[in-house]
Formats: C-alpha cells, structure tokens, sequence
C-alpha cells in the first residue's frame, strides 16, 4: 500500500504563502490523478486541487488564482504553492488519490494556519 506524507504548512498572515508538499512513497502516483483537501475544525474535508499524471489541474472555486498545484513524477512528489492566504484557508491539508475507488488512508496532514 503506498503511503503518502504532507509537509510545509505553518502560521503565517494573511496574504501570505506557503508551499505544501506531498511525497508519495508507491509508484500509484504515477498513475494517478491525485489531489490536496483540507480540512477546518469542525468541518468535513473539502476537495482543493487535483494534478492528473499528465499535468492537467483543478482547482477548488475558492482557491482559483491563488493556488496552484504541481508534480514532480520523477521525484513522487505533489505540490501545493499557496499565494494570498486568508484566514479562510486555515485547515490542515491532506493529499490523497483523486480516484475515488484508489483513495488510500487518510496520513496526519499539514496545519496551515492563516491570521489576520
């Protein structure tokens, strides 16, 4: 079962940025679409961004211009560049397969944590 881990959130104010990571550790990446959630407390997770394998990405409406997600296939790695943060995107941050029927374990996430 491939494993995959989230790194790079932290405190930062808003109309910052941050860049968010996801390594994966089975070749599922590379043939998979995947995404980045996010989850508020008290708040189901929510769908944030998708790369397919090819590169073509998705993008939540309240995230559109702001975010952008990228992979690095030879490197088994996804990321997240984050611009213009704002209190509404604090949550911690998952990434997981986009293909619902190859949706691995949820990992620990990363915080991200927007002040005003």
């Amino acid at each position: 079962q491939a494993q995959l881990v989230e790194s790079g959130g932290g405190l930062v104010q808003a109309g910052g940025s941050l860049r968010l990571s996801c390594a994966a550790s089975g070749r599922i990446f590379l043939v998979n679409t995947m995404g980045w959630y996010r989850q508020a407390p008290g708040q189901q997770r929510e769908f944030v961004a998708a790369a397919t394998s090819g590169g073509t990405t998705y993008y939540a409406d309240s995230v559109k211009g702001r975010f952008t997600i990228s992979r690095d296939n030879a490197k088994y790695t996804m990321y997240l560049q984050m611009n213009s943060l704002k209190p509404e995107d604090t949550a911690v941050y998952y990434c997981n397969t986009a293909l619902l029927g190859l949706r691995l374990p949820w990992g620990q996430g990363t915080q991200v944590t927007v002040s005003s």
